[in-house]
């Protein structure tokens, strides 16, 4: 396919999924929880309605948690009134209240740092906009009620390794290249990041586009001091690029007693292929969204199940508050 169809191909896609995504509007309201879980994400005016696909189903499917939004600054006040009348007037934060101290500004650094403040009395549950949830997330549920943290794997064959394992195991060629994007830079140098606390420090390559984070009053302390390490490899133009925060992301998972690593079968990214039969979860990756038709046939199926009756997706049994952690 040349170039030029690939671009009206991509486009005509794109125009058919907000097409079919508008159809979220005509469900119902899901049922929030004040249960010490928030779902979290950063939003922004154009992504409003592949969000509230997003949000809805991974609400209705895990049945538990409260929304907690933090506006990239273009939310509109219609955008707003859309998103309390269907995710149960959720709490929105500003992205211009968010002090970033030591770390980087942009490339979702805010999303990171605020939910690691969050956490503090919460289990938070990081989603992107673009990821839909198919089924039950027994896993995750798991991840709660055990007060570990999570993250959906970067790729199937991902592992949590110590540090010099994990550059081994990439065997990376092109290490502290500035030809590489920043994620690959930093992870062929990660070995060399000493972080004053961390005995033992270990990565896996996860995926920032759903991670969740077990209560702790630790905040943002491991997170800024990788941020600092890092920049001092990298530089600081290099450690301010996109991408930065992901791994960042990474670290803080890895790090934590026991953190699950989901089962890339059910919880995957979609790199334009047939999704399996028992998917959970989809992290639709820009780059792949619009080449086919799945991201709107998925966006559909998911829109026809939330019209259904909500107790089909909500577990039946409360969920009690989790205590407060002490890290």
């Amino acid at each position: 396919m040349s170039s030029r169809a690939e671009y009206l191909n991509w486009r005509m896609k794109q125009w058919l999924h907000s097409r079919v995504a508008r159809g979220v509007l005509e469900t119902p309201p899901v049922a929030t929880r004040q249960d010490g879980v928030i779902l979290f994400s950063m939003l922004g005016a154009k992504g409003l309605l592949p969000f509230l696909i997003a949000a809805k189903t991974l609400q209705s499917w895990l049945g538990r948690g409260r929304f907690v939004i933090l506006d990239d600054g273009s939310l509109t006040p219609r955008d707003r009134a859309l998103l309390a009348s269907h995710l149960g007037d959720p709490e929105i934060l500003s992205i211009h209240d968010v002090d970033t101290g030591p770390c980087p500004r942009g490339g979702t650094w805010e999303r990171l740092l605020t939910l690691l403040d969050l956490r503090a009395d919460a289990y938070v549950i990081q989603f992107d906009s673009d990821t839909i949830t198919c089924g039950p997330l027994p896993e995750v549920a798991a991840a709660i009620d055990e007060r570990r943290s999570f993250t959906l794997l970067g790729e199937a064959g991902a592992e949590l390794l110590p540090f010099d394992a994990f550059v081994a195991s990439r065997a990376a060629s092109s290490r502290g290249s500035g030809a590489v994007h920043v994620q690959a830079a930093i992870e062929a140098l990660i070995d060399r990041v000493a972080i004053p606390g961390l005995a033992e420090p270990r990565y896996v390559r996860g995926c920032a586009g759903f991670a969740g984070f077990a209560p702790a009053s630790s905040g943002r302390a491991l997170a800024e001091a990788f941020s600092i390490e890092a920049e001092r490899l990298v530089g600081r133009d290099r450690w301010a690029e996109w991408g930065s925060e992901q791994v960042t992301s990474n670290i803080v998972v890895a790090n934590e007693p026991d953190p699950i690593l989901l089962p890339y079968g059910r919880y995957l990214n979609f790199w334009d292929q047939e999704l399996p039969a028992d998917r959970r979860f989809v992290h639709f990756i820009g780059t792949c969204r619009f080449r086919s038709g799945v991201y709107v046939d998925e966006t559909r199926a998911a829109i026809a199940a939330l019209r259904g009756p909500a107790e089909v997706h909500v577990p039946a049994r409360p969920h009690a508050e989790p205590a407060r952690s002490g890290g």
